[in-house]
C-alpha cells in the first residue's frame, strides 16, 4: 500500500484567534481534530506509513498524535525550519515518502471521500480529486475531460480539493531547501498531458475560516441527529 503525507505546517491566519494557540490541523469538528478524520480514513484504506510536515506549533501535533500506533500506523514527521510553502514542504519530505506515488491530503480540509478509492498507481504524474466550486473559489482550478485529463482550459472548471496522489517525479526539477508552491508543478504536468483526476460529488469543506468551520459543525450535527432518528 502506498504511503501518505498530511500537510500540517501552515499558520492558519484566517482561523485566528483559534489558531493563535492551536495548530490548524488540531482544530476540532464535532469534538475531533481535523487531522484525526484523515488518520481514520487512511487507516480504513490500509495505509500504514504516514508523513506529517510540521512548523507552526508543530510540537502540539507531535504530542497529540505520537507515533501513530493508536491508528495502527507509523507516523514520521518532517520538520521545517522555515516556511517552504506546499511544494517545498512536500519536496522536503520526499526522502521519507519513497520512490512510489503517495497520497497527499491537506490537513485543513474535511471530506467523506473514501481514501481507499484513490489509485495507487495513477496515470501520469498526479491524480487530483476535484469538487464543485465553493463560494470562495467560484472560477475553479482545472477542467476535466472524458479521458480524465486535467487542464487549465476555461471550460467547466472544478476546484482542487487538496486530496491527490502524486508521483515523486513531479518534483524532479526542484531545488532542495527552497520555498515554492505546488500549483506551478501541476501546471507543468498539465501542459505535458500528464495530469489526471476525478470529480467527487460527496461532502467536502475547506476549513479555512471561522465561518466555514461553523457551517461544517452545523452540517455534521444535523447529519448526526438524522442518523439517530432513522
Amino acid at each position: 500500500m502506498m504511503r501518505a503525507m498530511i500537510l500540517a505546517a501552515g499558520r492558519g491566519n484566517r482561523l485566528r484567534p483559534l489558531t493563535d494557540h492551536c495548530p490548524k490541523p488540531l482544530i476540532q469538528v464535532q469534538s475531533k481534530p481535523l487531522i484525526v478524520y484523515h488518520l481514520e480514513n487512511l487507516s480504513k484504506a490500509g495505509v500504514t506509513q504516514v508523513v506529517i510536515n510540521l512548523r507552526y506549533l508543530g510540537e502540539q501535533i507531535l504530542a497529540y498524535l505520537g507515533d501513530g500506533k493508536k491508528w495502527g500506523m507509523q507516523i514520521t514527521y518532517s520538520s521545517e525550519a522555515k516556511e517552504l510553502e506546499v511544494g517545498g514542504g512536500i519536496f522536503n519530505a520526499l526522502p521519507l515518502l519513497g520512490k512510489d506515488p503517495f497520497l497527499l491530503v491537506n490537513g485543513d480540509i474535511w471530506t467523506d471521500y473514501p481514501f481507499v478509492k484513490l489509485p495507487s498507481h495513477p496515470k501520469g504524474l498526479a491524480h487530483l480529486v476535484l469538487v464543485d466550486n465553493p463560494l470562495h473559489n467560484p472560477e475553479g482550478d482545472f477542467s476535466l475531460n472524458k479521458e480524465g485529463q486535467l487542464s487549465r482550459e476555461p471550460y467547466q472548471k472544478l476546484t482542487y480539493s487538496g486530496l491527490s496522489v502524486l508521483h515523486p517525479a513531479l518534483f524532479s526539477d526542484c531545488v532542495e531547501g527552497t520555498s515554492f508552491r505546488l500549483a506551478p508543478l501541476l501546471d507543468k504536468a498539465a501542459a505535458k498531458q500528464a495530469l489526471y483526476g476525478e470529480h467527487y460529488h460527496g461532502e467536502w469543506t475547506d476549513v479555512g475560516t471561522i465561518e466555514r468551520l461553523q457551517e461544517l459543525e452545523k452540517k455534521l450535527a444535523s447529519k448526526l441527529i438524522e442518523s439517530k432518528m432513522f
